[in-house]
């Protein structure tokens, strides 16, 4: 019998747990082929004489509202049916209907026990979000270890999410002994599947050496693999690479291209926090305007750059930033605005802005005594 596959809307509750552990939520399919009215009319009949793979198909079309209506609560009504005669898929799909109170109330207990049904018997998602909840104790006891038994079952049935996190596991400490050869085995599984994420980091093995013997070369690979599906870490990394000619050819415009890709993703959805390489990448793009490596001189757009790293905190663009003010470099010449920004990155300890704000200071110093400084306020 054709088996349907059902589509999947996501709730904030799990994109959360997946956010954090690095996850893609698992998707069976981004469209469901369409039922013919035949199709539904045998599934029906045999879904009511107790058949559970029809159950089940009769549960999809209720979900994707494929040839009926939509109906979550008879989806569910359905699921419970072929998942209560242990079909496997159902009772991962049951599963997640108590995850996200989707077509009945939720309950993570609930939720648990029905995958823990369907990952003994071998379903590699119930296994990957089993091995979550034990991981963030939702519906279980937080456990480790637990939590790596389960990733690593669907790791071994070649699940590429699963391998990425067992690598993570193994390079963390997470349940269980640090190995970082361990770690790279796994991330490669998964690289070599696709996985971006898992891309980024064998790359980084190679580039550091760790867990392999260091390549450079071979970490440029990984690092392309991962950049060109969107990952800002690889995409910064890339550029770093041929910015200073790291196993490929020095190339100054690719590496400006690179650090652009990176950096406008520094207003990124809310769902990807924004780390310090994007403001990196930022502040490097800056400096390729400003000083005209790799793409024509332009002083207003590296101030544009360096003050989207300015403002995630990046000393070196903050004092930069500040140049630009002092000297009138790409904006109007702003001496208090100058002393804004030199002084955010002298809190931080960066020499330079210090040195900088010595003659301001001084200057600030001589003013008569019925002149008040203004307060500085940010630009």
């Amino acid at each position: 019998m054709k088996v349907f596959m059902r589509k999947k809307t996501f709730s904030a509750a799990f994109a959360v747990l997946s956010a954090v552990c690095a996850l893609s939520l698992p998707s069976l399919c981004d469209a469901a082929e369409t039922i013919s009215p035949d199709q539904l009319l045998a599934v029906r009949q045999a879904a009511r004489q107790g058949d559970a793979e029809a159950q089940y198909n009769l549960g999809v079309c209720y979900a994707n509202g494929n040839g009926v209506e939509k109906d979550m609560q008879e989806a569910v009504r359905w699921f419970r049916k072929a998942a209560g005669r242990g079909d496997a898929k159902a009772q991962y799909e049951l599963g997640y209907c108590y995850a996200f109170g989707d077509g009945i109330e939720e309950d993570f207990m609930e939720a648990v026990n029905w995958w823990r049904k369907a990952a003994h018997q071998g379903d590699a998602d119930a296994q990957l979000d089993l091995g979550v909840c034990y991981q963030y104790g939702a519906g279980v006891e937080l456990d480790e270890k637990e939590a790596v038994r389960w990733y690593r079952k669907a790791a071994e049935q070649g699940d590429a999410r699963a391998q990425y996190i067992v690598g993570c596991c193994y390079a963390s400490r997470y349940g269980v002994e640090q190995d970082r050869r361990e770690a790279a085995q796994w991330y490669r599984k998964a690289a070599v599947q696709g996985h971006a994420k898992a891309q980024y980091e064998l790359g980084w093995c190679y580039d550091n050496g760790k867990g392999v013997k260091q390549d450079e070369k071979e970490a440029v690979r990984w690092y392309r693999k991962a950049a060109e599906q969107g990952d800002a870490k690889a995409q910064y990394e890339l550029g770093w690479c041929y910015d200073n000619g790291k196993g490929v050819k020095q190339d100054e415009k690719e590496a400006v291209r690179w650090y652009r890709k990176a950096a406008e993703q520094g207003f990124a959805p809310a769902r990807r926090a924004l780390n310090q390489k994007d403001a990196e990448a930022q502040y490097k793009l800056g400096q390729c305007y400003e000083c005209g490596r790799g793409v024509e001189r332009d002083y207003t757009e590296a101030v544009r750059w360096y003050r989207m790293a300015a403002h995630q905190g990046l000393a070196q663009a903050q004092y930069n930033l500040g140049n630009c003010y002092s000297y009138g470099r790409g904006v109007e010449k702003d001496e208090k605005k100058a002393e804004y920004w030199y002084q955010k990155a002298a809190k931080q300890g960066f020499a330079p802005a210090r040195r900088a704000l010595k003659p301001i200071s001084k200057f600030i110093k001589d003013l008569p005594s019925n002149r008040v400084s203004p307060q500085l306020v940010e630009p």
